[in-house]
């Protein structure tokens, strides 16, 4: 599968992993050209050739789209790419975490994917995945031996259905949530998440699993 990631940061960085790992191709956009590029570089040598660099406003190639991005960022790309969305899966990894750490940017009605969702194409097919992740811990898939669980959620099947199939291809474990509607949750799990951090100093290399 062909898959578009939109930023070049350390979830860029983790999910390219994964998607390169499951042989997928991934074509990585970012404001700057120069870290596409030097992200690309450090890939390359684990990739054979399956990833590409570009800045953002370049085509979109694949049929499925990353937004690795902060969520103050999303809106405004959303609406640039406009009408290239529809019918593509859009990934949102985001959390709309303040500032000050102290509470989310996003009502507490809704959800960065959710407001997300109203800023793109009505034909945008979003998937919450990916945030209850973190960057390093993507980057083997795994925590004290385990896989990670990636927690899904969305409103279209077959959309949910392809971002599974790329979580598994990876070697996690999807988790379907729900509704998009569930994002709220899954934002405010990994809120939690990030927050315990600070106080057992695990220097954000746990994770969220459901053990059983």
């Amino acid at each position: 599968m062909q898959v578009t990631i939109l930023g070049a940061g350390n979830m860029a960085r983790g999910i390219a992993t994964r998607l390169l790992v499951g042989n997928h191709q991934v074509h990585i956009l970012d404001r700057d050209a120069g870290q596409s590029a030097i992200l690309v570089d450090e890939l390359r040598s684990a990739s054979e050739g399956r990833v590409s660099a570009g800045t953002i406003g370049d085509p979109l190639l694949g049929s499925v789209v990353v937004l690795a991005v902060p969520y103050v960022a999303t809106l405004g790309l959303v609406k640039q790419y406009g009408d290239q969305l529809n019918g593509l899966t859009v990934i949102d990894v985001t959390n709309p975490i303040k500032s000050s750490y102290d509470g989310l940017l996003t009502p507490a009605d809704s959800s960065a994917a959710e407001e997300i969702a109203k800023a793109a194409d009505p034909g945008a097919r979003i998937v919450k995945a990916f945030n209850t992740t973190f960057a390093g811990t993507l980057l083997t898939g795994q925590v004290a031996g385990m896989p990670l669980d990636v927690f899904l959620a969305g409103d279209d099947a077959e959309a949910k259905a392809t971002v599974a199939s790329l979580v598994e291809s990876g070697g996690m474990r999807p988790i379907d949530a729900g509704p998009l509607s569930r994002a709220r949750f899954l934002e405010a799990a990994a809120f939690l998440h990030i927050s315990a951090q600070f106080t057992l100093g695990t220097g954000f290399a746990s994770a969220l699993k459901i053990v059983c």
